[in-house]
């Protein structure tokens, strides 16, 4: 396989010093997949043409381990319609080149971190052959399981103390800020959020409750007096397991906890990781607030409103909250998957060191649900109750859920395969499984988000007590709709928080 690089990408990985995590993890699943490491001759011109004659002499000998494509392709009259429609500077025409080989199937794939290059392959229907380097590391743990012979730690909570402030992570927050060690030790006694990696940190996350006595005279515009969650610290070096939104469901559940008004970061914008964590932010509702001047420099300040508001178009940006304007159906799980996919709903029964290895699937809060069920009717913001089952007294009630997307009818197997690859731990030979199971019924597929835990479960027995489910042989066996007063009645029964129900859209 032929996977076609970026420039930048290119830049990164050989730079002097290498402070991103994920370029190694690219490269060591491209060398372990044997594929073959493409760069375009535009690339190498960009690259060489440096001023410097020793610095380009230096990179010239580094591309030599790269193969050069030999031609360019021609221009096809698709990306010529793109780019007279969106390119403005050469840079974007060189873009639009690269983009042009996948085009053209000189290469198989594309890895490229630039937002516009994804969107102008969105344009041209070919974006399952261009990745990000997490995008594309997902799919290589995914399609790979038995090359993953390592063990990432799922995120811990501990105290800073215990934490080595002298690991290479913490590097650029020494450069950002000049009293960051004197900081950190200070809150030797507080507790943060890490993961490691081989020993390594590769997340870490601090947030900090404040009241609305707070001062904010340091940020322009300055903000309002409300109650607030401050994203005080988050990096995460390595997200191709998704981490960034496993991090992510922390904040939004210390933010319901504590039912603040809004949440808040400042964050500078120098490094790709910074502007990677920028755009997740950003796709789960935070929007650029202003500025805050630093001694090192000026920081954007980016803020999430977290009022009692659920957007049916776009629950992400009002997530975990819930809108009574869709419908609710209680869906089965069986219990082999329950956890897997749902690991914040871990049963008492269960052992969490079952589940400390992180995996796409397990981070993502966007996730896919799998089903053979005659109700289809579903769809985005409608709300979904996992009901794990076990018989009248085991099977439970755990987790809600909100559509984001329903593929009905999926038309193929390497549709299913393509919908559900990063988002679940079925095998390709579970999906073919699950795809030839009826052969008049094909499944279908729910994209949902992992958005509530229930914190007690009631059982079936429970729910037939309530007349939520009629009698044992009516616990649901597909989608099953029941109406938005019995969601509250499960939540009460499972001491949950009623506030994320909500009218207001």
């Amino acid at each position: 396989m032929k996977v076609l690089l970026d420039t930048n990408i290119i830049i990164h990985r050989e730079a002097y010093s290498v402070s991103n995590i994920s370029i190694g993890q690219l490269f060591r699943w491209l060398d372990q997949l044997k594929y073959i490491k493409c760069i375009h001759p535009i690339t190498v011109e960009e690259i060489t043409g440096h001023n410097n004659a020793n610095t380009s002499r230096s990179m010239g000998i580094k591309l030599e381990a790269y193969h050069t494509l030999k031609t360019i392709a021609p221009f096809n009259e698709r990306i010529k319609q793109v780019s007279h429609q969106l390119d403005k500077t050469p840079n974007d025409r060189n873009d639009s080149a690269l983009l042009n080989e996948v085009l053209e199937e000189r290469v198989d794939v594309f890895i490229t971190e630039d937002r516009k290059i994804h969107h102008k392959a969105s344009l041209l229907a070919i974006s399952d052959k261009v990745f990000t380097i997490a995008s594309f590391v997902e799919k290589c743990v995914s399609e790979n399981p038995e090359l993953t012979n390592y063990k990432v730690l799922s995120i811990q909570k501990a105290y800073f103390g215990s934490i080595d402030i002298n690991d290479a992570f913490f590097d650029s927050f020494r450069e950002d800020y000049f009293e960051f060690n004197k900081w950190f030790n200070r809150k030797s006694d507080e507790t943060a959020y890490v993961s490691h990696y081989n020993k390594t940190i590769i997340g870490f996350l601090y947030i900090k409750l404040e009241g609305r006595e707070e001062n904010y005279s340091d940020i322009n515009p300055s903000l309002t007096a409300k109650k607030r969650l401050k994203i005080g610290t988050f990096k995460v070096a390595l997200n191709g397991y998704r981490i960034g939104e496993r991090f992510l469901k922390i904040i939004f559940d210390n933010a319901l906890q504590y039912k603040v008004e809004e949440i808040y970061v400042t964050i500078f914008d120098k490094t790709p990781e910074q502007l990677k964590l920028i755009e997740l932010l950003e796709d789960w509702g935070f929007a650029f607030h202003g500025t805050k001047d630093t001694k090192t420099g000026t920081e954007k300040v980016y803020v999430r409103q977290f009022k009692r508001i659920a957007s049916i178009q776009n629950p992400k940006t009002t997530f975990p909250y819930i809108s009574k304007k869709g419908s609710a159906f209680l869906v089965p799980i069986f219990p082999d998957y329950h956890t897997e996919l749902l690991p914040d709903s871990i049963l008492r029964t269960e052992s969490p060191k079952d589940f400390i290895e992180s995996q796409p699937h397990r981070n993502a809060l966007s996730k896919v649900y799998i089903s053979h069920s005659y109700e289809r009717n579903l769809k985005k913001g409608d709300i979904i109750i996992f009901y794990r089952t076990g018989g009248y007294h085991y099977s439970v009630v755990t987790t809600i859920g909100i559509v984001e997307t329903v593929f009905n009818p999926v038309k193929s197997l390497d549709d299913l395969q393509a919908i559900c690859r990063k988002k679940t731990f079925f095998t390709k030979d579970d999906l073919a499984q699950f795809w030839n199971k009826y052969k008049g019924l094909k499944p279908f597929v729910v994209e949902f988000l992992y958005a509530y835990s229930f914190p007690k479960r009631p059982n079936l027995a429970k729910l037939i007590e309530l007349r939520i489910i009629k009698d044992i042989n009516s616990a649901p066996r597909g989608f099953s709709k029941i109406s938005w007063d019995d969601l509250h009645l499960i939540l009460k029964e499972s001491n949950g928080d009623e506030s994320i129900v909500v009218d207001q859209t």
